[in-house]
């Protein structure tokens, strides 16, 4: 297989992990209480998906606190998270593609962050 071709597989495959980690995640109730273990949840979920290699999610506490109610909780929202996610694919020539969502102009975003080949 092409160098580009396993590239653009590796890139898809993160972008499917951070996707569906936003779409599967979101809405999720969250406390100051639960928030590391909701991290831990979301990263061993995100994990267990073919080609990951590594994933790391982090809510951010200042954004969480801003919308606890008065009931001492909020829901997961996109533009708490912070994920990034390393994915390899390939056989003989291996990719590994890291990717990052983060939120941006009111939008959560997918980044490639790094792409390197390897055997």
């Amino acid at each position: 297989m092409k160098k580009e071709t396993i590239a653009a597989i590796a890139g898809f495959e993160a972008g499917i992990k951070l996707g569906a980690a936003l779409h599967q995640f979101v809405g999720l109730p969250v406390s100051e209480k639960n928030v590391s273990n909701v991290e831990t949840v979301i990263e061993s979920c995100i994990s267990l998906q073919p080609f990951v290699e590594d994933v790391r999610v982090r809510i951010n506490r200042r954004k969480l606190r801003e919308k606890i109610s008065s009931f001492g909780y909020t829901s997961l929202s996109p533009e708490m998270l912070d994920i990034n996610v390393s994915v390899v694919c390939g056989n003989e020539l291996r990719c590994r593609v890291k990717a990052k969502m983060s939120w941006k102009n009111g939008y959560p975003l997918m980044e490639i962050k790094a792409i390197e080949f390897f055997s």
